[in-house]
């Protein structure tokens, strides 16, 4: 079986973990996060992407498409060896920009179906407070803000225009943001 991937995209802070987690507790989806993936590399004893990796998130700028696929790909074969019933996966923070929608084509291209996207729409902060993230500053924040705007908006926008882009508000409530992905997933099958 193939996996099939549904894209969370979304501003920083826009609520995509959030509302991955609860697609995850009523749909059975795998949640894999890209930022997740990357951070835990970083820390991984012995990783040979790890220094890498911690100058790219304290910068704020996107890690290079080949590590981050590598790690997308390897945590949805592990799923899956591990539950053959696994092969739903929700892949949030990635495609970031070209380069990444690029390579994951170059390398997933007729290994993966389900190309529908969701689309968290932006809100912000309080989250640093709490979360230990290096990345959830001010300074980090508004290069993540910048990034978003320059590198994955027109990720977004190019999938609109084939019409695979489902649009979220997510300002309001986890529960009203979870209520529209619940009718959005249902629609969509």
């Amino acid at each position: 079986m193939k996996p099939q991937v549904v894209f969370v995209l979304g501003g920083p802070g826009a609520g995509k973990g959030t509302q991955c987690a609860k697609i995850v507790e009523n749909y059975g989806y795998t949640h894999l996060s890209a930022g997740d993936l990357l951070r835990a590399e970083r820390c991984r004893e012995g990783s040979e992407y790890g220094q890498l990796i911690d100058s790219f998130i304290k910068e704020g700028k996107i890690v290079p498409v080949e590590i981050t696929i590598s790690l997308l790909k390897n945590a949805m074969e592990e799923t899956m060896q591990n539950d053959q019933e696994k092969f739903r996966f929700l892949i949030d923070g990635f495609p970031r920009n070209q380069d990444n929608l690029q390579g994951w084509t170059n390398v997933m291209e007729g290994k993966a179906d389900g190309w529908v996207e969701l689309v968290c729409v932006d809100r912000c902060l309080e989250r640093g407070k709490s979360s230990g993230r290096t990345d959830d500053n001010r300074e980090s924040l508004e290069k993540r803000i910048q990034t978003y705007l320059q590198s994955t908006r027109p990720i977004i926008e190019q999938y609109q225009q084939q019409g695979k882009v489902r649009t979220v508000d997510a300002s309001r409530s986890v529960e009203e943001v979870f209520a529209d992905v619940k009718r959005l997933l249902d629609k969509e099958g």
